[in-house]
């Protein structure tokens, strides 16, 4: 059969500073490739609603496989199903990924039969199976493993046995030099392990994959490693490093190979004090560039967030960063009800450390604890304000001088790092990447006016709402955690961190 995989449009901040290879759905479509079918990819991160229309017409699939990993991607992939359906009204739709593994149902309702089926779980577990049943029995397709369907739905999906066992389809992208990251420009991606065992309260990461944590074999990352041809890499794992002896065995298997990358990684400001040793051995490896997921500047808001660290943990790790010679990007999260002191506070701390600092907006997620618990009733169901830039959460000043205050505080961090200023520090490399024909980095430096502006975020609420959310359950004071949970129960490791040990535990 035809198989179609499609990747939707990137987000907001997407738009400037990153552009991220689909490694999640390459591997799903080789795991299509491999089951002997004809495959192909397109990510309208750098091609167009009207190159996928085109592939409709001229090459006609059987199957469309749409990525949803994202809630604000959501309209657009229903559209999208919706016109193809229109085109090709025989043709098999689905949809899969994170987001829609915790909005299976209502999708479908809003498709209206242009979405056949939505896979919840980790789709290379879960496509194989599919495409079977689907040359075997249609209609049976609903009682498979992570199957949803307006026939019913199938029991909970299992995971990946192996991660050594995924094979991943970078040949299937048409525009491979498009992808990057800051300066690392291109960039491919790759998978060390899945999984966190942390349950910060507005994250999905731990609800999707049931507080497990796997790896891959050092041997398999760097065979890997070693057939990507971008020099820069960005490793996807939700906390790199999260057991040091692992890393430290990946590091010697590409140092045995030769492998010479410059690479991208986020983790934890524990995870980097407790294993610095695994860092340093990285930033011999090539290691330039760290996010850390601070989240918040004060006691108050990390135990709000239930971040599992301490504050003075946060900056220690931010001087231990420093003196690696480590290039830090920091993400600090707005509550709608911060006041104009407050985003003036932050401004005043971000402008006195040297990293780089995003904003993000607190928002309450299908899959998250704070979906159950925030008492806050939500301004918005419009799915595509669900992106961490908008403000779906009542805020204690007026709407639009929210924005004003948040796009304030942005464009002030990002004057340290973007335009001519960025540029004075970065004239070699950008020169380095125009000569190599790579634009994304340079271009970027100039996109964040166009992108992040007050009104138009504003009027991003004034749109007429298409499809629209279902709203969350009644508050909830306290929620057990397994009911979140995507997967089945299976025999990998849950893991926790204990207060007094630091040391992983395993739970239940």
């Amino acid at each position: 059969m035809r198989f179609l995989a499609v990747h939707p449009s990137p987000l907001m901040y997407s738009k400037i500073f990153l552009r991220l290879e689909p490694l999640g759905l390459e591997m799903v479509a080789e795991t299509a490739r491999q089951a002997g079918h004809k495959v192909r990819l397109i990510d309208l991160q750098v091609e167009s609603h009207k190159d996928y229309f085109q592939i409709l017409k001229t090459w006609k699939p059987e199957i469309i496989a749409f990525s949803c990993n994202y809630l604000a991607n959501v309209p657009e992939i229903i559209d999208l199903a919706r016109a193809a359906k229109s085109q090709l009204p025989k043709s098999f739709i689905i949809a899969g990924g994170h987001s829609a593994s915790f909005t299976a149902r209502e999708i479908l309702d809003h498709a209206e039969g242009a979405v056949d089926c939505v896979l919840k779980g980790e789709g290379e577990a879960v496509v194989p199976r599919f495409l079977e049943a689907f040359r075997e029995d249609r209609k049976a397709l609903h009682t498979l493993p992570g199957a949803v369907t307006l026939s019913g739905e199938g029991p909970a999906p299992s995971f990946v046995e192996n991660l050594d066992d995924l094979p991943t389809g970078r040949d299937l992208l048409r525009h491979r030099r498009k992808y990057f990251i800051g300066v690392l420009d291109p960039c491919a991606s790759i998978e060390f392990a899945r999984g966190c065992p942390w349950s910060c309260n507005f994250c999905s990461a731990w609800t999707f994959y049931n507080r497990s944590y796997r790896s891959k074999s050092p041997e398999k990352v760097a065979d890997e490693l070693a057939g990507i041809q971008e020099p820069g890499i960005f490793i996807v794992d939700d906390v790199a490093f999260t057991q040091p002896c692992h890393g430290m065995e990946i590091g010697r298997a590409i140092e045995k190979k030769g492998i010479r990358k410059k690479y991208y990684l986020e983790t934890r400001g524990d995870v980097l004090l407790r294993n610095k040793e695994v860092f340093e051995y990285w930033k011999r490896l090539g290691l330039e560039y760290i996010f850390l997921g601070l989240e918040a500047i004060d006691e108050e808001g990390l135990k709000k967030f239930r971040k599992g660290i301490s504050l003075g943990k946060n900056f220690a790790a931010l001087e231990c960063a420093r003196s690696l010679g480590i290039t830090v990007a920091i993400n600090l999260i707005a509550d709608p009800a911060w006041d104009r002191e407050r985003f003036e506070v932050i401004r005043k701390w971000c402008l006195e450390v040297p990293e780089i600092v995003n904003i993000s907006v607190m928002t309450p997620y299908p899959g998250t604890e704070i979906w159950h618990t925030e008492s806050r009733q939500l301004t918005s169901r419009d799915y595509r304000l669900y992106d961490i830039q908008h403000a779906v959460l009542p805020t204690t000043l007026p709407l639009d001088e929210f924005y004003a205050e948040l796009v304030q505080t942005q464009q002030v961090l990002n004057a340290k790092h973007l335009g001519w200023e960025a540029l004075k520090g970065t004239a070699r490399i950008a020169a380095s990447h125009l000569l190599r024909g790579q634009t994304n980095f340079v271009k970027m430096l100039w996109k964040f006016n166009s992108v992040y502006n007050a009104k138009l975020q504003l009027a991003d609420h004034a749109k007429p709402v298409k499809y629209e959310m279902y709203p969350p359950p009644p508050c909830e004071e306290k929620v057990d955690p397994k009911s979140l949970y995507i997967h089945a129960a299976s025999n990998h490791a849950v893991r926790s961190l204990d207060a007094k040990t630091e040391q992983f535990v395993q739970g239940t």
